[in-house]
This record gives structure tokens, C-alpha cells and sequence, in this order.
């Protein structure tokens, strides 16, 4: 059980770097006046591209048909690198996992929910600061 924390944070520290690195390069490939010069192109990207990467893990791997890894590279892989890069992936899978199951409804709750109630508390975060 130790070895698998510790491969959720080396998945997580690599993700971070990842997403730091990933952000700054993406930052000077965008002109500024592409949609703006404050819009988040680096995040957009990097919740796509982890995305992306949780959906292929979990596609290969989670089901017995699949390719059988050991659940410690999957946690490595889905838990520490996708975490660490974005948590917007597991999001993702969470929502598609849903549609899946046929809960459609749950699925546009959990969407509309987490997207309004996340971006509320950020900005109450923000306000509480403020105080």
C-alpha cells in the first residue's frame, strides 16, 4: 500500500511539472489577441490533453477484455500523472462513466454543477481573501 502512495506522487509531481512546463510554452506560441489576451489557452489544452490520456488509460485498462496492467501503473498513470496534470480528467471520466451507465440526467447535473458551483467557489475563495 506505501509503494502505491508513493506512485501517485511521483505521477503527481511529473504531472505538475508537466502542466507548469506545458503551460508556459503554450503562453508563447498564442498571439495575445487570439480570443484575448487573459484567455487560458495553456488550461484549455492541458484539460483536453489529460483528458484525452485518462479516457485512453481507462479504455485500455479497466475493463477484463482490456489490457491487463497492474493497477499500480494505472493509479501511477490516472490518480498521479492525469491528477497532477488536471483534475478536469477525472472529471471527464466521472461524466462519461455516467452516460455510460445511461444516467444522462446525473451526468448533465454533475456537469452543470460541478462547472457553477466550482467557478462560485472560486470566486468566493477569492472574496474571503478580500475581507
Amino acid at each position: 500500500m506505501v509503494l502505491t502512495y508513493l506512485w501517485v506522487a511521483l505521477g503527481g509531481a511529473l504531472g505538475s511539472m508537466a502542466r507548469f512546463w506545458m503551460g508556459g510554452w503554450i503562453a508563447g506560441l498564442i498571439k495575445p489577441d487570439f480570443a484575448g489576451p487573459t484567455f487560458p489557452w495553456g488550461t484549455l489544452v492541458i484539460n483536453i490533453l489529460g483528458s484525452l490520456v485518462i479516457g485512453l488509460v481507462a479504455g485500455l485498462t479497466l475493463t477484463p477484455a482490456r489490457v491487463a496492467w497492474h493497477p499500480d501503473v494505472r493509479i501511477f498513470l490516472m490518480v498521479g500523472i492525469c491528477g497532477g496534470f488536471t483534475t478536469f480528467s477525472a472529471f471527464s471520466l466521472q461524466t462519461l462513466e455516467l452516460i455510460q451507465a445511461g444516467d444522462s440526467g446525473a451526468a448533465a447535473g454533475y456537469v452543470i454543477g460541478s462547472v457553477a458551483l466550482c467557478v462560485a467557489a472560486t470566486w468566493a475563495g477569492a472574496m474571503l481573501v478580500r475581507l
